[in-house]
């Protein structure tokens, strides 16, 4: 997919995602200050987990995002702690969109939403910023890096967050977690390098342990970037977001460099010195420098560790997609990537161990 400047890509609502839009214009009328129709519709075609969309009204846009209906996995697609994250941060000046209401009753459209601002800028697919020139690529990704180590920076109780996740054994609580969702998905089925996995990482957990925010899919395509700055306005998708550990947080960000670019936009293969871009171990001690770190041990755990979890989402996605509740249109393309990202993920934990 290449690059979009300030649009996503929306289409009309599939059957399966509408509601009535009437319900939701009168809820909006009245918890949201300045609403006025009339409104339009649309679904982006971006996302895997909660269905999204664009509403437009002549003076404003806003953006909801909702669960989706049907069958749920338990503790899956959590938008109101999404809602509760973002309002938080926003008050602290951190980019995040600015969140207009919460509803909870189903009775409105059908599941739980947030409505928040839609945010006007640049949106990329791949971490080589490749639609750019050489010289403006690298401050996009420092941007990013900038950004990251600012929300682990964050005080989570000085913002009312102390109780957002468990405090502690964040990496120990979500191999179990993922491991669980693997296992219990009956409708996609089972993978080899998923079930060596499954034994593997509770084995090799790093010792020490850290508490911070941390997002939990912390990539280019959920972010959105200033129109003409290297510099990042807005974070998306908190879905998967908690108090956790920061390492293992950047560690999905940064295993970027380890992902080929037909998958979230890797740059594995990349020729990073002719495109502009720093390497991996420049990207690491920048991280560590803005966090007050001399070292960033465990990194090839944490990939790995990274790796399993993305490949457990992706059978997620696909179980979804065979009982027929996936929010995405390329939900089916998503989840048939699945066995790579299986195998890599075992291949980094070989690494991890040398």
């Amino acid at each position: 997919m290449s690059d979009a400047s300030n649009v996503a890509d929306t289409m009309a609502v599939p059957e399966r995602h509408r509601f009535d839009e009437a319900k939701l214009a009168a809820w909006m009328t009245e918890h949201i200050d300045g609403f006025a129709g009339p409104m339009l519709v649309e679904q982006f075609k971006g996302g895997q987990s909660n269905p999204t969309y664009r509403l437009q009204t002549p003076s404003r846009q806003y953006v909801l995002r909702r669960k989706p209906t049907g069958q749920l996995l338990k503790g899956a697609h959590a938008i109101e702690r999404e809602a509760r994250v973002v309002s938080a941060l926003q008050a602290t000046g951190f980019p995040v969109p600015r969140v207009y209401g919460l509803c909870e009753d189903p009775a409105v459209i059908g599941s739980s939403f947030y409505v928040m601002d839609r945010v006007e800028g640049r949106i990329f697919w791949d971490a080589s910023f490749a639609s750019l020139p050489v010289e403006s690529r690298a401050p996009m990704l420092d941007a990013m890096n900038d950004t990251l180590a600012r929300l682990h920076r964050v005080d989570p109780e000085s913002i009312g967050l102390g109780d957002y996740g468990p405090t502690g054994h964040y990496v120990e609580r979500q191999i179990a977690r993922w491991s669980k969702q693997y296992l219990q998905e009956e409708f996609a089925g089972r993978n080899a390098d998923m079930d060596r996995l499954v034994e593997w990482l509770p084995q090799h957990i790093p010792a020490g342990d850290e508490t911070s925010i941390v997002h939990g899919d912390f990539r280019v395509d959920n972010m959105i970037f200033h129109p003409t700055e290297a510099r990042v306005i807005a974070v998306l998708d908190w879905e998967l977001s908690t108090l956790g550990h920061p390492l293992a947080d950047f560690a999905y960000h940064a295993m970027m460099f380890r992902m080929p670019p037909d998958i979230l936009g890797g740059l594995a293969g990349v020729d990073l010195k002719a495109n502009g871009l720093p390497d991996e171990a420049e990207y690491v001690s920048v991280y560590c420098r803005r966090t007050g770190r001399a070292e960033l041990p465990g990194l090839d755990f944490y990939i790995a560790f990274n790796l399993f979890r993305f490949a457990a989402i992706l059978h997620g996605i696909r179980g979804r997609v065979a009982r027929g509740t996936a929010a995405s249109a390329d939900a089916q393309t998503m989840s048939g990537k699945l066995e790579r990202v299986a195998a890599l993920a075992w291949q980094q934990a070989r690494v991890a161990e040398r």
